[in-house]
């Protein structure tokens, strides 16, 4: 068994990304995907995130009861993947036909968050990202005691990450989107 940094090694250096890359990735993209297990059943599950750069964590909720809460108790490692597609990019050979991307793995520890005050803030966090433009106490009303009965807070402390991005440049020949062909 490696070592989280094992982990996230590169293969392709020139693709590997700083940790400034890492964070503004994180704060941009729309979602993330959680990969947990269940005794030897290994379980995927999608969901909003934030990342809190002073914690050097992510926050996510969800339900109070489920398979992420039974594998948060049972085996709180984790591995937690973000990413984006860019443009599809053709060629003459098959082998050579590419896609833009950008990704991040991370890897750490899932936590149940049990304290109010800390729920609140992880809460506040994804309400920020997602919501900027609403302000908390003006637009919405902030986070409850009552919200936080029924509200699970997870927190994922990060041991290691890596970020890469393949880009091509912006004059690409036939570059396309992959919507612009599926309609």
């Amino acid at each position: 068994m490696g070592t989280p940094k094992e982990y996230t090694k590169i293969r392709r250096n020139e693709r590997a990304k700083d940790d400034a890359w890492i964070r503004a990735f994180l704060a941009r993209s729309e979602f993330g995907t959680m990969a947990t297990f269940q005794g030897d059943q290994p379980f995927l599950v999608t969901r909003n995130f934030a990342y809190d750069e002073t914690a050097h964590a992510i926050y996510m909720h969800g339900a109070k009861k489920g398979r992420t809460h039974d594998s948060a108790r049972e085996s709180p490692r984790i591995c937690f993947s973000a990413s984006k597609a860019g443009r599809l990019l053709p060629a003459k050979r098959a082998m050579n036909l590419g896609t833009e991307f950008g990704g991040v793995v991370i890897f750490g520890r899932l936590h149940l968050v049990d304290d109010p005050d800390e729920g609140r803030h992880g809460l506040q966090l994804l309400c920020s990202k997602y919501f900027p433009h609403l302000k908390p106490g003006l637009d919405y009303e902030t986070t409850t005691e009552d919200d936080l009965k029924v509200t699970a807070v997870l927190r994922i402390d990060i041991e290691s990450w890596s970020g890469k991005e393949k880009k091509a440049p912006e004059d690409f020949p036939g570059a396309f989107y992959f919507d612009d062909v599926m309609g």
